[in-house]
C-alpha cells in the first residue's frame, strides 16, 4: 500500500466533521462517492478539477498544479472507484443501502477494470534538495494506475482479510485494519467509536 501522510477530514450528512483513515490509498477513493443512492448523495467527482483536488487531500498529497486531469480521467476514476466498492464489499460481506443488490455485487468485469487500470504507467517520485519525496508532474492516468496498483497490493497482501466495514449499524465506510492486534471496529473513534461509548454508558446507567 502506498506510504504517506494518512487521514481525511470528512463531513457527515448532519454536518459533523471527523477524521477518517481507511488505511490505504485505494480505500480513500471510496470516500468520493460510489454506486447506489448513498454513493450518489456523497458524489464528489463532478469535474476533472474535483479529482485533482482529491489528490491533494489523499495520502499522495499531490499538488493539483502538477497533475493533468481530463474528462476521460474523471470517467476512469469513477469506474475504478465503483469497481473497488464492489470488490471491497465482497471482502467485508456488507454493503451500503441500495434498491439494486447488483450495485455492490462484484463481477469479473470489476476485476478486469482494476487490472486494466493497474497495468498503466504509475506515478514517478523524485527526491527534493530538502530530502523529501514529491511526485513528478503527471497525467491523471498515472495517478489512477497508482491507486489501482495499491488495490492489487491490498487485495493480494497480508491485510486482505482485514478489510472491514465500520461496526456502526448506519455507517458503511470501509477501512483496512493495519493495527497490530487487528481489533479496529470503527471508521473513527471521534465519530462512531465515541457514539458507541456514549450509548454503552447510557445503557449501563439505565441498568444501574
Amino acid at each position: 500500500m502506498t506510504d504517506g501522510a494518512s487521514g481525511l477530514t470528512l463531513v457527515s450528512l448532519s454536518g459533523t466533521r471527523f477524521r477518517f483513515d481507511p488505511g490505504a490509498l485505494c480505500l480513500e477513493l471510496l470516500t468520493t462517492g460510489g454506486p447506489g443512492p448513498l454513493g450518489r448523495r456523497y458524489e464528489a467527482l463532478h469535474r476533472p478539477d474535483d479529482l485533482a483536488a482529491w489528490l491533494e487531500l489523499s495520502r499522495l498529497r499531490l499538488d493539483p498544479a502538477r497533475v493533468r486531469v481530463d474528462a476521460d480521467d474523471l470517467a476512469t476514476a469513477r469506474r475504478l472507484r465503483d469497481a473497488l466498492w464492489r470488490l471491497a464489499c465482497t471482502r467485508t460481506g456488507g454493503r451500503p443501502p441500495t434498491d439494486d443488490p447488483a450495485d455492490f455485487e462484484a463481477t469479473p468485469a470489476d476485476l478486469a477494470t482494476l487490472n486494466e487500470i493497474a497495468a498503466g504507467e504509475p506515478l514517478a517520485p523524485e527526491l527534493t534538495a530538502e530530502g523529501t519525496r514529491r511526485w513528478l508532474p503527471a497525467r491523471g492516468g498515472q495517478v489512477l494506475a497508482t491507486v489501482a496498483r495499491d488495490a492489487v497490493d491490498l487485495f493480494s497482501g497480508p491485510h486482505a482479510d482485514r478489510i472491514r466495514e465500520c461496526g456502526a449499524h448506519n455507517c458503511h465506510l470501509v477501512f483496512v485494519d493495519i493495527s497490530r492486534p487487528g481489533q479496529r471496529r470503527w471508521c473513527s473513534m471521534d465519530r462512531c467509536g465515541n457514539r458507541h461509548k456514549v450509548r454503552a454508558l447510557r445503557a449501563r446507567r439505565a441498568t444501574d
